[in-house]
């Protein structure tokens, strides 16, 4: 039962710091919120036994990728425009918060019981850090793997191309 209380509310914590990503106009606060998002993930890891891939999720994605992020924001140089204005909550937006909020604790009571159904039986060494990397460097993702780390290095090379052009 902790396990589970404890699932949604980094699940939520995720979803909201997500949300504030898109929202926040300051790009720093944005690259900080997506931090917390990377630990929360992080935490529903380590609930679900994959501690390697929680350690690779802090280390990699909160550690190198935000350095990298926050590297690329100060080398663009992006000038903040002033405080905006938040909107006012109506009692209409209030109405809709609370509905979704309703439609999202039923759909987790509805899905609570597929959550606890029996495990399929795993071959051995499923999940293993040896299993882990012979799919990832020589078996079925190794095409993927390759493309994200060569989006990663023209994304890079990108933002320095724009940052050179204004100096």
């Amino acid at each position: 039962m902790t396990e589970s209380v404890l699932f949604y509310l980094f699940g939520l914590a995720a979803l909201v710091s997500a949300a504030s990503v898109v929202i926040q106009r300051n790009p720093i606060a944005s690259a900080l919120s997506l931090v917390v998002c990377f630990f929360a993930l992080a935490a529903e890891y380590v609930l679900l036994d994959a501690h390697f891939v929680a350690v690779v999720q802090v280390l990699v994605y909160a550690g190198a990728i935000m350095v990298l992020f926050i590297f690329v924001i100060m080398l663009l140089n992006i000038r903040e425009e002033g405080p905006s204005a938040i909107p006012a909550l109506t009692a209409r937006t209030g109405l809709g918060l609370l509905a979704a909020g309703l439609l999202g604790v039923g759909a987790i009571a509805a899905l609570d019981g597929l959550v606890h159904s029996p495990a399929a039986h795993l071959p051995e060494g499923f999940g293993t850090i040896e299993a882990l990397g012979r799919a990832l460097f020589s078996g079925p993702y190794l095409l993927p793997f390759e493309a994200v780390s060569l989006l990663l290095t023209v994304g890079m090379v990108g933002a320095v191309v724009l940052a050179k052009r204004e100096i």
